[in-house]
């Protein structure tokens, strides 16, 4: 009786889950030929903004699919069976009106240098995100009812392409570039583009100066670095006191078809994205602009991304440069990568405590709410693409840190759909980008090349736990023996995700201003820095 039942049951739901669908096209006005890719439908309860704008890692609900080779006025479906987030089916979704929105996301096919012919999404210098990349389709939002109780099947258009981004123009004080990088262009076998964005002290065009520079690090954006076009002018008012030390503020653009940031290192997944930017991107920098070209006066600064990149080339390259300011790092030690444990968990949705399992939490508020768990996390993230193609956190790292699959994709640390761990991957981790472990097994050789050159500030409430990996960091620095170094950490109490210390953006860069002074040569005379 209870087989029959448990039959009748799953009969029901697969009639459900037959009649109730979307079915997505396009016309050939929009794209003429077969797209290869992913089409989503987002559901909200509200059109303020595009549903398409509104998903996120808390946003509302959306659902997708792959699709290959599909031609214009041919429909793919989404029904009750494709994975949602953070409803995990159309079939949960409560009966009511709501505005509906489909998109299709366009890949392209690389043929890589090591063999591998993949698809992904080619950045379009959006910064890896697909909902407003240029080229991707979408539809108008249409107010529907939805009702999986009684089933339904919409056809939604996808007629209208997102514009190219149009270049924001130069000033007196922010200047831009974009370079093709034959290093990556050849490793994945399609254009593939750096670019810079760069912040002048005053009175550049008048003198001859040469200046220190910061590069500071984060995810993709062609902004001007330290928000010196917000609103807020504060920043711009010190930028510009005779007071105030003349340096350049750089930011980097290295979207890749994994992220919107390569994370500045080497790796099989993404490409020798290290040695592009040292050996490219930095090198053009110091071409067009008049910068010091001495480790003394190269700084580095980042947060959370952009934190652990600036502590990663630091360590990395000690002798290029001369200092790090690392805000909410990203893991500087795997043992807790946004609440998982990936040399001693078993699974990454739960901890296991002799009779219990307990939800692994991915983020939490400063008053230790939970914001989402590990598991959600991660559908969020299978939903937004599958192969690693989400554009998201956990798929960079994974893409970075770990090693090549069979697939040409990176080979994951755990399966998104089980949360179970592979550990041989973790190995490949620790092995190769754990930044304590790498210190640790190479300390001889880079301590006395990073004495007071390592800075990390982190809230002791950070979002993301990154405060946990930055401790273990610490508690192993102060051991440190032949020589000793301790660094300096910072821990705001009761501060979230990113804190960068008790001090402003301007006084921070007077604080690295007398760093290089403390470190330059002696009789170096110091004119980008008049008092």
């Amino acid at each position: 009786m209870l087989k029959l039942l448990q039959a009748a049951v799953l009969l029901a739901a697969t009639a459900l889950a037959a009649d109730t669908r979307f079915e997505i096209s396009f016309p050939a006005s929009a794209h003429a030929g077969p797209i290869t890719g992913r089409v989503y439908v987002m559901i909200s309860r509200t059109n303020d903004r595009e549903p398409r704008l509104q998903i996120g890692r808390l946003g509302v609900p959306f659902f997708g699919r792959d699709i290959e080779a599909l031609h214009p006025a041919a429909p793919a479906v989404i029904d009750a069976t494709d994975l949602g987030s953070p409803v995990r089916s159309l079939s949960e979704i409560p009966p009511g009106e709501y505005w509906v929105q489909a998109m299709v996301n366009i890949y392209s096919e690389f043929h890589r240098s090591d063999g591998h012919v993949i698809w992904m999404h080619d950045d379009q210098w959006e910064g890896q995100h697909w909902p407003r990349s240029p080229g991707n389709l979408y539809s108008t939002p249409q107010k529907l009812t939805l009702d999986a109780n009684k089933g339904y099947r919409i056809s939604l258009l996808c007629d209208k392409a997102i514009p190219q981004i149009a270049p924001l123009p130069d000033s007196t004080f922010v200047r831009r570039f974009k370079i093709q990088s034959g290093i990556l262009t050849k490793f994945w076998g399609r254009p593939i583009y750096l670019g810079a964005t760069v912040l002048l002290p005053r009175d550049y065009d008048k003198t001859s100066i040469s200046y220190p520079v910061l590069y500071e690090q984060g995810h993709f954006s062609t902004a001007a670095p330290m928000r010196f076009d917000a609103a807020d002018r504060e920043f711009a008012s010190q930028w510009n006191r005779d007071d105030f030390p003349r340096m350049l503020v750089v930011t980097f653009q290295h979207p890749n078809p994994y992220f919107d940031d390569s994370y500045a290192v080497n790796s099989v997944n993404v490409g020798p994205y290290g040695d592009a930017i040292m050996k490219e991107l930095i090198p053009e920098v110091e071409k067009r602009f008049r910068v010091i070209r001495q480790p003394w006066a190269r700084l580095l600064s980042g947060g959370s991304t952009g934190g652990w990149e600036s502590l990663a080339l630091q360590i990395f390259h000690p002798d290029f440069f001369g200092g790090t300011w690392s805000y909410c790092p990203d893991s500087v030690d795997f043992s807790d990568v946004e609440g998982v444990d990936i040399y001693h968990d078993k699974n990454a949705f739960y901890k296991e405590f002799e009779w219990r399992k307990v939800p692994t939490v991915n983020s939490r508020e400063i008053n230790g709410q939970i914001r989402q768990t590990s598991e959600e996390r991660n559908r969020y993230e299978l939903v937004n693409g599958t192969h690693g193609r989400s554009g998201e956190q956990l798929d960079i790292w994974s893409a970075v840190f770990g090693p090549l699959g069979e697939d040409g994709f990176f080979d994951p640390l755990w399966d998104k759909k089980t949360g179970v761990m592979n550990p041989r991957v973790a190995e490949y981790w620790k092995e190769h980008y754990d930044l304590r472990n790498h210190l640790e097994k190479n300390w001889s050789t880079l301590a006395p090349k990073l004495q007071d050159k390592v800075r990390v500030y982190v809230g002791d409430a950070d979002n993301f736990f990154l405060n946990n990996g930055t401790r273990k960091l610490q508690e192993w620095m102060r051991k440190t023996e032949s020589p000793h170094y301790e660094g300096l950490f910072v821990y705001g109490a009761a501060k979230g995700h990113c804190y960068t210390g008790p001090v402003s953006s301007a006084d921070r860069l007077k604080e690295m201003a007398q760093h290089v002074l403390a470190h330059m040569p002696p009789d170096t005379i110091a004119e980008w820095w008049s008092r």
